[in-house]
């Protein structure tokens, strides 16, 4: 990569220090790291000083152990072991999003009791907050919301849902919003709107078609389940969409900050492509982007050189040093189609920061661990491919 296209670096210290910064979310598509990433950046800033709370999305059980946790629920949990910094003592807290209790205790939050109890009873409620599509996102940002509105953290990071696509997290609000906006809802909740009338004067024969299609659909039982729950639930609608628009106005808030995780693939910084351009539409503030498990060059040799010589090596019986030569080879062979990829993120997307974040070998079993991912985000010279210490793996 040519030195005029090598992106400015993330600087995360910066980030984490500013007192300014009150959200961080980590974004992008499955499998990139985004859960250890948030973690890291939690653990970091709460030994910076900071009162931070990580909000983790369905975590591997390593990582909950990493923590010190052996168990994370939908309430946060204080993670012992941080060592005060001087006069900045930091905490760190974290949580794993319940989506079901999530849903409930907004429930009971905003209907009467015995209203409450009717709607978290009902067989449609419970497909509905456990299994439609946008509901863990949409509970993500829930939660998101009601950490803000106590004011007992200084910052709140967030690792966004394992969606199939990055977007799901920005689209939820919308897609829930047409879901109770839509045609079905509306004919289904048309009872309590009108005092109770019956179906066929409020929308005579086409509620009778609907009805018939649906129960084809559905099923009599289910759909019946899925009237009750609409009457019951009509009076929350308002509420759902009120508290969306009031948590989508907080991501673009000037205290939050988007970082977009990928890992050196095609797929995956597509799918960050896609996120910056969207982040970008919708006027919301990025920080930066952080590539994952990349693979620094260890020495200034080309690989066509290194397998020139682990030939001539091999020739004189020197079996070791052409092995190591190729491994070399192989690994400069990696780290430049890395760089070739990125380049072509960058190229397209000159002004985003970037964090590059190496390759650990085994799994992240402990805060020494997390401390070290956390040092890589911030090490701009890592970024720069200077050779990467390995983690000190728990034992």
């Amino acid at each position: 990569m040519s030195a005029a296209k090598i992106p400015p670096p993330l600087d995360v210290d910066t980030l984490l220090d500013d007192p300014e910064t009150r959200i961080i979310v980590c974004c992008g598509s499955g499998g990139v790291g985004k859960t250890t990433t948030s973690a890291a950046l939690a653990l970091r800033a709460a030994e910076r000083g900071r009162k931070a709370v990580v909000l983790t999305i369905d975590p591997a059980k390593r990582l909950a152990q990493a923590l010190g946790l052996t168990q994370l629920g939908n309430e946060p949990r204080q993670v012992a072991g941080l060592p005060a910094d001087g006069d900045r003592p930091g905490e760190l807290h974290a949580m794993m999003l319940d989506m079901r209790r999530t849903f409930d205790e907004m429930v009971y939050a905003h209907a009467d009791p015995d209203r409450a109890e009717k709607i978290i009873a009902n067989p449609f409620y419970q497909t509905i907050s456990s299994s439609f599509s946008g509901t863990q996102e949409y509970m993500a940002m829930e939660k998101l919301g009601q950490l803000t509105a106590t004011g007992d953290w200084d910052l709140v990071v967030v690792d966004t849902p394992p969606s199939r696509s990055a977007l799901d997290f920005l689209d939820a609000p919308q897609r829930m919003s047409n879901f109770l906006d839509g045609r079905m809802i509306r004919l289904l909740s048309s009872p309590a709107r009108a005092g109770g009338r019956s179906l066929r004067k409020i929308v005579g024969a086409g509620f009778q078609l609907f009805s018939k299609a649906v129960s084809t659909i559905l099923g009599g039982a289910l759909l019946a389940d899925a009237s009750a729950f609409v009457q019951a639930f009509d009076t929350m609608f308002g509420g759902f969409r009120e508290r969306a628009t009031k948590t989508y106005a907080l991501l673009r808030s000037p205290g939050t900050a988007f970082v977009v995780v990928a890992a050196p693939e095609p797929d995956a910084l597509r799918e960050a492509a896609y996120f910056v351009d969207r982040l970008s539409e919708e006027d919301m503030p990025l920080a930066g982007l952080v590539l994952n498990r990349t693979h620094p060059v260890l020495a200034p040799l080309s690989a066509g050189k290194a397998r020139d010589v682990a030939d001539n090596a091999s020739g004189s019986g020197s079996k070791l040093a052409a092995a190591v030569l190729r491994l070399h080879a192989d690994r400069v062979e990696v780290a430049d189609r890395e760089k070739r990829l990125l380049s072509r993120f960058t190229n397209a997307h000159p002004a985003v920061r970037v964090a590059r974040v190496p390759a650990v070998a085994g799994d992240i079993t402990d805060l020494d661990g997390l401390r070290e991912i956390g040092s890589r985000l911030a090490d701009g010279a890592a970024a720069e491919g200077r050779p990467a210490e390995p983690v000190r793996q728990a034992r």
